[in-house]
């Protein structure tokens, strides 16, 4: 981040007063210091802002930047809470790697909930995908990915069924693409995905235990295996307070000049990493 660009924390810090700024400052120190951790409970709001010797209005308006940053989740209900979160989950486009293996890379405990699995009949946009024609069937399966016992996205996987026979009778909760690897010797080669930002309806913030209205990071994705046969046509929603994209990219150690075109839809192809 060069000089002259702002943080998405402090513009919205911008937007407070300076007491509530100068408590997003004190709670963020905390946390980088490690007096509070990772998975600790915050106490309650009388009693945090009692200490802070601030109003429990302003306490909010600091705890809604934090947690729209992702530094804290608040969870509803009796055995809710504030808690501190281990931050955003770098996720880098380049690379087709699992949800499970994406989060142990970077310390965080991967769990899985099953919404839906079942045998469907393509629609339309899918055999488009998938290289079938409608109506042929395909392995539906719809799961929640946690993190740390988090929701952090929804994901809708369709693969074709005669290539992937048994799929559904495999433990389901882990990686999809292991389980191609380990049982029909596929592996993902090449993806193209589509990525961008939607609002989150009820029903999928309910599932992702957050607020209606706030955004999701939408990416559609494409993928191959080693032979360049399509094998999976999915949608993902994540947390977009959870998820940060990181894209590396090589460069050949010259300049490249601007050239003046029209905008287009920016599509990202992963390959496979060993």
């Amino acid at each position: 981040m060069t000089d002259n660009e702002v943080s998405p924390v402090a513009f919205r810090k911008a937007s407070l007063g300076q007491t509530a700024s100068e408590v997003c400052d004190k709670l963020i120190a905390q946390f980088s210091s490690g007096v509070v951790r990772h998975g600790d409970r915050l106490g309650s709001e009388r009693d945090m802002a009692q200490e802070l010797g601030i109003s429990r209005t302003t306490l909010r308006q600091a705890l809604d930047v934090l947690e729209s940053d992702g530094y804290i989740r608040r969870v509803p209900g009796r055995g809710g809470g504030t808690f501190v979160v281990q931050g955003k989950i770098e996720r880098d486009p380049s690379r087709i790697v699992g949800v499970p293996a994406l989060l142990r890379s970077q310390g965080v405990t991967a769990g899985t909930r099953v919404l839906s699995s079942g045998l469907v009949d393509a629609d339309p946009v899918t055999a488009r995908h998938l290289g079938l024609r409608a109506g042929e069937l395909v392995v539906s399966l719809m799961r929640i990915r946690l993190a740390d016992g988090s929701p952090i996205s929804i994901e809708h996987a369709m693969l074709p069924a005669d290539r992937f026979p048994g799929l559904l009778e495999l433990p389901l909760g882990g990686s999809v693409y292991e389980l191609l690897s380990e049982h029909y010797h596929t592996h993902p080669s090449d993806a193209m995905e589509q990525i961008e930002v939607v609002i989150a309806s009820q029903e999928q913030a309910s599932l992702l235990d957050m607020r209606e209205g706030h955004p999701l990071l939408s990416i559609t994705r494409t993928t191959k295996d080693q032979d360049g046969t399509l094998i999976e046509f999915s949608h993902d929603l994540f947390r977009a307070d959870r998820i940060r994209l990181v894209v590396r990219t090589p460069g050949k150690g010259g300049i490249t000049h601007s050239v003046r075109t029209r905008g287009t839809v920016v599509e990202l192809q992963a390959q496979a990493v060993g």
